[in-house]
């Protein structure tokens, strides 16, 4: 028979995921300040293998509008460059010999309602995805009074993952709204 508690929690780990996972996707999104983790997804030719940037370099921000990436072997200057490049970060980098700066540029008023778009869109696959956990356990409860899940029981169940589903959407919305914010703010 199907525990009903260890449905609900298993629901609200997968509905975190899905939350975390916004959270991360947003962190990655040019909001017009220097964040070290929109150069989260690059990664760098070292020695014949792929590895990430933060690997083969320190990578900082000296101030609001400005990434600093110090190789360790300034060999890797040019494999960094190219693989910042060849991204889709859409910043030109600049070097000195030792380190390699990124000039963030203040985003205009199209590119960050662009730019607030993708994470409208980001953020619905989160909801959809804490949708589908809630639609999947619901369905695991109606076929849980077949094999002798009491219907009150199986209510109470209901009304508690609803509880969490809108607890996530919540949750999600509130990133969504903090994102658009820094976005939108000049």
């Amino acid at each position: 028979m199907l525990d009903v508690k260890t449905t609900l929690n298993e629901s609200e780990e997968r509905m975190e995921m899905a939350a975390m996972f916004l959270d991360e996707q947003l962190s990655r999104v040019r909001a017009g300040r220097a964040n070290v983790a929109i150069l989260d997804g690059i990664r760098v030719d070292s020695y014949g293998s792929m590895v990430p940037l933060n690997q083969v370099a320190n990578v900082s921000t000296p101030d609001a509008r400005t990434i600093a990436i110090r190789p360790w072997d300034k060999k890797m200057i040019r494999d960094i460059e190219k693989a910042i490049m060849d991204s889709d970060v859409g910043i030109t980098p600049e070097n000195n010999g030792e380190i390699i700066r990124l000039g963030i540029p203040q985003p205009t008023e199209e590119r960050r309602k662009e730019l607030a778009k993708q994470c409208n869109k980001i953020g619905e696959k989160a909801k959809v995805e804490v949708r589908n956990v809630r639609a999947d356990v619901k369905d695991k409860l109606k076929k849980a009074i077949k094999d002798g899940l009491s219907e009150d029981n199986e209510k109470d169940a209901e009304a508690e993952l609803q509880k969490l589903h809108d607890k996530y959407i919540k949750k999600i919305d509130d990133l969504l709204a903090a994102k658009n914010k820094e976005i939108m703010t000049v």
